[in-house]
């Protein structure tokens, strides 16, 4: 007897397991390494390696072999999973050395070596559980954190010591803080210079951040776990920077701005991005690594907020600064000070530099399309052309692309050097149903929109219950043409919903403008563009969707949007799912809150304007809250204040508390019975049999 679909969606993590991943091409293009579980159920992810001459796949690291297929983390590795909102185990990443001769990597929380040519692992002896280890580019060595402390072991004696450590609680070095982890794209604390003699390190001290409690109220006995967490408005942690010389010398690199974003070190010297707490002006800084001293080479400012886009800065084989920045209406590709991309192309980011050809993403007029093009100083060229989503690697002259498409839930990987063709195969599940998308611009503002009407329905036969599916907010896109997108949203289709997620104001893909609308008004455009679209799909299809029964669901930023709309618009919304819900906008981060709130305490109006707690009277719909207890992330605090609110004011709702669960859900039973919860409480809101 197969699966049902809620069972295979929740044990294949939602159909990601068995998909390959974190790409590697060596130097001369000749071999790949990538990360893959053994099946499309497995949550084991093991090391492998393509060679691109024979086709043939290896296996360089099983977890089962050493003993490491059940993991016993440490805190600051279940905590770094989180921020990377990591769902599998085993091998969850690597790193090389610059020949890509050895591979170090944890299995936990114990420190690993691979030699890729000869296939031998072995462990290395660390004073205590690891976390993030990077190797020196010749391969002599491996720095890595252990206690907050940034340590370095010589990988042929086995020498171990530490180079700097924490001076008191609340202090690591080498390791990115909370807010750089969870909102500014960076996971990563120490990096090495190219020569391995020094290592740039961050020192961060979250001694002044305030400290949150949370507890596990099913298992009483356990005490509260201690966090620092930053809300809006609060102290962030400290943060500095040093070149920190394995002869023991130590140089501090200061800057002045509240936020590091990143850093990168080449055979040009370290650079570091910074902003200040408003996030209005980004900054590329020079590094003199003998005296710390820095120089502003790049500055770009924005009323609102600039973003943060991966992969850059980077440089050209001549020290050409590449750098991405918003102009003419697009995100543009800079090589120094020139912009090298067309006003009608927006930048997704950069997926590498191979020599002097630069490899990146990008969307045209198509929003719903993620293509790869690459540029040189003899011009631009686009990679993919086929619709769908893709992603890339370039290096020694091998091209690697994984793409998605709309019409099938996998992902394919392709590789290729001049004539040679290769392909990685995916060991993903197939889901048993096919999504029947229709890719639409609705509404006013013709919003990319998604339509999934149940499998086998006859458009004009009957008007379905309307499910709106949005997350809804920035720095996040649903409306993709991947079919692997589509697949839950399918299954809700196929329980007698006509499905519709829209990408309102605020999500990208269509240029900085249509991103920054929701500046100090977050509520009114999200609010008003999933009303817009609901309509907009509506006299796309007259005789298909019952607006007399419309519900609304979301997770995290979604959950807010979906409680925000049965509170705020009854008219349209008749019943929610709300999960994981920021319901009260000041106990979220600093970072994120701040760059489209402003600080609470300049701009109290707009969190009054965004907050759910002053709307709790209004509800007269059905609303069902559900958060995990251990969320580090959206704490339970948002939904148990809503709650609070809701029963102050007399109005009925439910709530749904998940014991264990941090804010992603991959605990297979919680996942797969979620869904079933959700359908169930959704049609008898809606009064459906």
């Amino acid at each position: 007897m197969s699966d049902s679909f809620p069972r295979l969606y929740a044990r294949t993590r939602r159909f990601t397991l068995g998909t390959p991943r974190g790409f590697t091409i060596t130097p001369d293009g000749g071999r790949v390494l990538f990360l893959r579980g053994g099946s499309g159920t497995d949550p084991v992810n093991r090391l492998l390696e393509l060679d691109l001459d024979t086709g043939a796949e290896r296996v360089l690291v099983d977890p089962a072999d050493l003993g490491g297929a059940d993991e016993d983390l440490p805190a600051e590795e279940r905590a770094r999973r989180e921020r990377a909102r990591e769902q599998a185990g085993g091998v969850v990443g690597y790193a090389v050395d610059a020949a890509v001769t050895i591979a170090v990597f944890t299995l936990s929380g114990g420190l690993y070596l691979a030699d890729l040519e000869s296939g031998a692992v072995r462990r290395l002896a660390t004073p205590g559980p690891v976390i993030d280890p990077r190797l020196s580019a010749d391969g002599a060595r491996v720095a890595y954190v252990t206690g907050g402390a940034l340590r370095v072991q010589e990988i042929a004696s086995g020498a171990d010591r530490a180079l700097a450590e924490p001076e008191g609680a609340g202090v690591t070095y080498g390791l990115a803080e909370f807010v750089a982890a969870e909102e500014l794209e960076r996971l990563r604390g120490h990096w090495w210079s190219p020569d391995g003699t020094a290592i740039l390190a961050e020192r961060a001290d979250d001694s002044p951040v305030q400290r949150w409690h949370i507890a596990d109220p099913a298992n009483p006995a356990r005490p509260p776990v201690e966090v620092a967490y930053p809300s809006a408005g609060t102290p962030n942690a400290t943060v500095e920077l040093f070149v920190i010389g394995l002869d023991g010398s130590r140089v501090p690199v200061p800057f002045d701005d509240e936020y590091l974003v990143t850093a990168v070190w080449d055979r040009h010297g370290p650079l570091i991005v910074t902003m200040p707490r408003d996030q209005r002006t980004i900054r590329v800084l020079a590094v003199d690594p003998a005296t710390g001293a820095t120089e502003v080479i790049r500055q770009d400012t924005d009323p609102a907020w600039v973003d943060v886009v991966p992969g850059v800065p980077a440089r050209l084989a001549d020290g050409t600064l590449l750098w991405t920045a918003d102009d003419g209406g697009a995100r543009r590709l800079f090589a120094g000070d020139v912009p090298v991309t067309p006003p009608g192309l927006q930048v997704r980011d950069v997926a590498g530099v191979d020599g002097d050809t630069v490899l990146f993403r990008a969307s045209g007029a198509e929003p719903t399309e993620i293509h790869l093009w690459t540029w040189s100083p003899a011009g631009l060229t686009p990679v993919t052309t086929e619709p769908g989503v893709h992603a890339g690697r370039l290096s020694g002259g091998t091209l690697l692309v994984a793409r998605q498409e709309l019409g099938s839930p996998a992902t394919t990987v392709d590789v290729r050097r001049g004539d040679r063709r290769a392909r990685i195969a995916s060991l993903a599940e197939r889901p048993r149903l096919e999504p029947r998308v229709a890719l639409v611009r609705a509404g006013e503002r013709e919003l990319a929109t998604a339509v999934l009407l149940p499998t086998g329905h006859v458009p004009g036969s009957r008007r379905l219950p309307v499910l709106m599916d949005p997350y809804g907010g920035p720095h996040a896109q649903r409306v993709l043409a991947a079919g692997r997108m589509f697949l839950e949203p399918q299954w809700f289709a196929d329980q007698g919903f006509a499905v519709i997620i829209a990408d309102g104001r605020g999500t990208p893909g269509r240029g900085p403008a249509f991103e920054r609308e929701l500046r100090h008004d977050v509520p009114g455009p999200v609010l008003e563009d999933q009303v817009d679209a609901l309509h907009g799909v509506a006299q796309l299809y007259p005789d298909d969707l019952d607006l007399s029964r419309v519900a609304i669901k979301g997770w995290s930023f979604g959950g807010y949007l979906a409680a925000l709309a049965v509170l705020r618009r009854p008219d349209v919304f008749h019943a929610a799912v709300a999960g994981a819900p920021v319901s009260d906008w000041r106990l979220y981060d600093t970072a994120y809150t701040e760059r489209y709130l402003g600080h609470p305490d300049e701009r109290p109006d707009a969190y009054e304007r965004v907050s759910l707690l002053g709307d709790a009277e209004k509800l007269s719909r059905p609303l069902m809250l559900i958060h995990g207890l251990a969320d580090d992330n959206v704490v339970a605090a948002h939904t148990l204040r809503l709650s609070s609110a809701l029963l102050a004011a007399g109005r009925p709702h439910t709530v749904l508390p998940l014991s264990g669960v941090t804010h992603m859900t991959p605990q297979e039973v919680v996942a797969e019975n979620l869904l079933h919860l959700q359908v169930d409480f959704l049609k008898k809101s809606l009064g459906i049999s």
